[in-house]
């Protein structure tokens, strides 16, 4: 999973690069009228988005606006945004897209997209659930405060934007909880057990004092060269805004979840339950997957993934000493003790670093794109530990921050191995990493180059899992198996995603599947569960993405025959950043058939 916000659609993501970058906005003495009116309007549209999201761009790597927080979720300034991607929308098919270059007729093509999905969203109020357990504001905020995450504190003037940023979190708190209170009026509320779920964090961020505040945590650690003035000048500014704004704002946040919102939050669990909702899903699972397949057709597209996976765990049973019926074997593994070896957070952040020196010699044999930006391994940090999952965030555009795979591990004790390299393939390398980093290395339009489309990038990450095959980190059966059971767990969110948002399973009985198809603890799956509550849809991009990835090289492997690359491939999918699937697609059959002619 890439770090991101998840709003209403605003697609800052993340792209690629070859050696030659292409997709560049194109201005030289040839520029035709529609390329320059295409790339003011990028430019226009791009800042339009990272002003209104300004959090949301620093998650996507664009550290210019880390001084604001922004009002997204302000009713009013979210009509204004709606009025503004229209008036853009407009404005680009005005453009005559014969007169652009093949770059910009790309560009174009992704504008069109992104602001077809932004809209796709105008009648849904998404802004009235702005508080669940994954990654709401004041908990992005919190974790931001390390300053090792998107957010970098490492100067006086980072240490004042951080400041200025969470000065505004209050605002950010007051309208977030009038908008609840719209939604318990208009039955459009959270589900109970995510509010379960979410009080203790929220809880956890009001604090006695200032000085004990995860907030102050910037002060707690100043460098020793900033100047003595401006020690105390951020640690008496921090210790003000923190006591007179911030915490009083914290303690009426978490009162009101407690005492009004809760009571009122639904006992359903889907979002088919919630006012237009079946439409409203339809909507997320169109813009996770940027395809036009329908819930009930992904629901019969898991099913079949997790019946065909299952036949592969009948083979692999016997190698790992299992005899049983093929379905109980991820419960089997769960319940062994040999899988279990760590008695540290530290033995297994060990073994992730020791993976990632491992790749520096398998990958060159099946990428010609590999990024500059080198990857790191880190702990997740407390606040979110409990109900993170694993995941990634990008590099900073001016290489001054490396990617990061975050690691999370609450109890070295239940952490399984079998998991490991699967895992990091699909955060670390070539995963997540190769394609967010490569992007940021990319010549690209600011509205390319800091954007996500979740069946591209997720899609990407688990394709990237089966390559681990080809450079025999499956050799052992245990690796291969928790590689297995990762693709089983992409299958069955297939399953349990629109199960529960588009045909009323409860949340009850996806916890009850994920535990009897994963071999998940009542933990694990209720985490899992609870996540794909929070963000539905998000989890449909995986498998859908990959299974379109791996059909395309398995159409081109055949097509070429012995004139097929897998580098070759790889940088085909990679060298133009984030696409939609239909254009991913077209592209690749255009290198098949130029390919072809080539030789």
């Amino acid at each position: 999973m890439f770090t991101a916000a998840l709003s209403f659609s605003l697609p800052l993501a993340a792209q690629t690069a070859e050696s030659a970058p292409t997709a560049a906005v194109t201005q030289n003495t040839t520029t035709s009228a529609a390329q320059i009116q295409l790339n003011q309007l990028m430019t226009d549209y791009y800042l339009a988005v990272a002003k209104f999201d300004p959090v949301n761009a620093t998650a996507q790597g664009d550290n210019r606006f880390d001084d604001q927080i922004g009002m997204s979720i302000s009713p009013q300034e979210r009509n204004k945004q709606f009025n503004r991607y229209q008036q853009f929308l407009d404005k680009l098919h005005a453009i005559s897209s014969d007169q652009l270059d093949s770059p910009n007729q790309i560009n174009y093509a992704i504008l069109d997209y992104y602001l077809q999905t932004a809209l796709s969203y105008r009648s849904f109020p998404d802004h009235l659930l702005p508080i669940h357990q994954m990654d709401t504001m004041p908990i992005i905020l919190a974790n931001y405060a390390s300053g090792g995450s998107d957010q970098p504190i490492n100067t006086p003037q980072q240490y004042r934007a951080y400041l200025n940023r969470i000065s505004q979190l209050p605002a950010w708190i007051d309208q977030a909880i009038v908008n609840m209170r719209q939604g318990m009026r208009s039955g459009v509320v959270q589900p109970k057990a995510l509010l379960v779920s979410a009080l203790p964090q929220y809880k956890n961020l009001v604090s006695a004092t200032p000085e004990k505040s995860i907030y102050y945590t910037p002060i707690t650690n100043l460098p020793a060269s900033f100047s003595s003035a401006d020690k105390q000048a951020l640690s008496a500014a921090y210790r003000t805004v923190i006591a007179s704004k911030l915490n009083p704002a914290l303690a009426r946040l978490a009162t009101f979840l407690e005492k009004e919102y809760l009571p009122a939050c639904r006992t359903s669990t889907g979002w088919s339950a919630l006012p237009n909702g079946q439409k409203w899903y339809a909507t997320y699972v169109a813009d996770k997957t940027t395809t036009s397949m329908t819930p009930d057709q992904i629901h019969e597209t898991g099913l079949k993934e997790v019946a065909r996976i299952q036949a592969q765990f009948a083979v692999l049973g016997p190698k790992l000493g299992y005899n049983g019926p093929a379905s109980g074997l991820p419960t089997w593994v769960a319940a062994q003790p040999q899988f279990y070896p760590y008695k540290t957070e530290q033995e297994i952040l060990d073994v992730f670093n020791q993976l990632n020196m491992k790749l520096d010699s398998k990958l060159p044999a099946l990428f010609s794109l590999i990024p500059k930006s080198k990857l790191e391994v880190r702990l997740e940090p407390e606040l979110t530990r409990a109900t993170a999952s694993a995941h990634y965030s990008g590099p900073a555009v001016d290489g001054s921050r490396p990617g990061i795979f975050w690691a999370v591990v609450n109890d070295p004790k239940e952490y399984n191995s079998t998991g490991i390299d699967t895992l990091f393939l699909h955060e670390g390398r070539p995963g997540h990493h190769f394609q967010v980093a490569l992007q940021m290395e990319m010549t690209l339009p600011e509205f390319r180059k800091f954007s996500w489309i979740n069946a591209y990038g997720e899609g990407w990450a688990l394709y990237s899992e089966t390559l681990g095959k080809e450079m025999g980190l499956y050799d052992d059966p245990a690796q291969y198996f928790g590689h297995l059971n990762d693709e089983m767990l992409r299958a069955v969110r297939l399953v349990v995603d629109t199960g529960m948002h588009a045909q009323g399973w409860s949340r009850e009985r996806s916890i009850q599947y994920m535990r009897d198809t994963l071999g998940y603890s009542e933990a694990e799956a209720k985490n899992a569960t609870e996540r794909y509550m929070a963000w539905p849809g998000q989890a449909l991009g995986y498998k859908i993405g990959a299974m379109k990835i791996a059909q395309l090289r398995a159409r081109a492997s055949t097509a070429l025959g012995d004139k097929f690359s897998l580098p070759a491939f790889h940088a085909i999918v990679l060298n133009d950043g984030q696409l939609p699937l239909s254009v991913l697609e077209a592209k690749v059959d255009r290198w098949i058939a130029q390919t072809s002619a080539a030789h």
